[in-house]
């Protein structure tokens, strides 16, 4: 037993460091688009599409890549997904220009669902009984933790020095953890090879497609807004380099901390704290801008809306997870994906309106309104869902 809570801790810690990486690739982006605009000769508007492209290369690519490898065991999934990845951000810090930098990140999109769906099926399954929610809010630690201090850092060595620098951070650091994935995880064995047809099922759960509509078309409205977050901060509240990274840092402190609360929720409080989450980011949105000139209320600002942000993020895959029983092996990544296809919409959505000549209190009170829809189909929700999907050991 001692030797099984070892092998389960050290998992914990590899893939806390792998999924710093992998968020940290995915979202320093958003403090990096000054330097990119500048150095690639593109509109600052343009260098948006470096997260939305991302999310939807993770939205799309990543079920199809799970789908074609489906029977290939948890570890080997895992070992040859962050190959991949380290290859990727080898290619996106050579880059010479915007294409090649865009290509790029899409191969590391492609394998950013199934990584995630794989780590929390295994996290799962090492986890104690009604501890999923606990299990995958773990896996989803490293994001928040490259959202504390990778994007910063990423924000301050692409300001300082050049953005590429930071690429070449993420591709040494993924390599040490690609060791961490050979030698300490576990080569689990499933109770019985998954079968894609069953699992595709879960596409006719009615629980599964409420939880996806509430992310798709409530969700993606704070992903409009955090896309041009780095922006907001130099034009409205005057930031330089390190009032930025300061901003981006307490930004990345709220979310590790709404992602440490929302893995104490219980499994029957899910989707009442998930409707709290989101009326509390409609109401940051809404005063974001109009505050904004208030350096120390900006501070607290970020501070909420990261909470808010990556407190909700947990909530929305746990229930999906524990929603799509007949789909053990995909419903991880169908979760990540989902939430990656919102970050899609909501970025390529304020791309568009800022690129139409919207302001920024614009955006982010048509962010409002998107997220207030969350709010309402989650009630709905509430009223609608079968408690027993939630209560029942995971």
């Amino acid at each position: 037993m001692e030797g099984f809570q070892k092998g389960r801790n050290w998992t914990s810690i590899v893939f806390l460091i792998t999924t710093f990486c992998l968020g940290m690739t995915e979202f320093v982006v958003t403090g990096l688009l000054t330097q990119f605009s500048a150095d690639l000769d593109v509109d600052i508007s343009v260098t948006g599409m470096l997260l939305g492209m991302y999310a939807l290369g993770v939205a799309i690519l990543g079920p199809l890549l799970h789908m074609m490898t489906i029977r290939v065991s948890p570890k080997k999934l895992l070992v040859g997904y962050m190959v991949v990845f380290i290859l990727s951000n080898a290619a996106a810090a050579a880059a010479p220009n915007f294409e090649v930098l865009l290509v790029s990140r899409m191969l590391s999109a492609a394998i950013h669902a199934p990584y995630f769906g794989v780590a929390m099926l295994v996290a799962v399954r090492l986890a104690k009984p009604g501890q999923a929610p606990r299990a995958m809010s773990l896996v989803n630690a490293g994001v928040t933790v490259a959202l504390l201090i990778g994007v910063p850092f990423g924000s301050y060595l692409g300001g300082v020095f050049e953005w590429r620098y930071v690429f070449w951070f993420v591709v040494v650091l993924s390599s040490l953890s690609l060791l961490g994935l050979i030698f300490a995880v576990p080569d689990q064995k499933p109770e019985k090879v998954p079968d894609l047809r069953s699992e595709l099922r879960m596409f006719k759960n009615r629980h599964v497609l409420l939880i996806m509509a509430v992310v798709l078309l409530g969700y993606s409205g704070v992903f409009a807004a955090y896309t041009f977050t780095e922006p907001m901060l130099r034009e409205i509240s005057g930031f330089g380099v390190l009032g930025v990274t300061t901003g981006l840092f307490l930004w990345g402190l709220g979310a590790v901390c709404g992602n440490y609360l929302s893995g104490k929720i219980k499994q029957h409080n899910l989707t009442f704290w998930l409707i709290a989450a989101l009326i509390m980011l409609a109401l940051v949105m809404s005063l974001f801008t109009q505050l904004l000139v208030f350096p120390m209320v900006a501070f607290l600002l970020c501070f909420l809306l990261g909470l808010g942000t990556f407190g909700t993020i947990p909530i929305l895959n746990s229930k999906i997870v524990l929603a799509a029983r007949e789909a053990p092996s995909m419903s991880g990544t169908i979760a990540a994906s989902t939430v990656n296809m919102a970050n899609f919409l909501g970025a390529t959505l304020g791309t568009f309106l800022v690129n139409s000549g919207i302001s920024f209190t614009g955006l982010t009170l048509f962010s409002t309104g998107i997220v207030l829809l969350g709010v309402v189909l989650s009630s709905l929700m509430f009223g609608l869902e079968r408690r027993s999907y939630f209560t029942t050991s995971a």
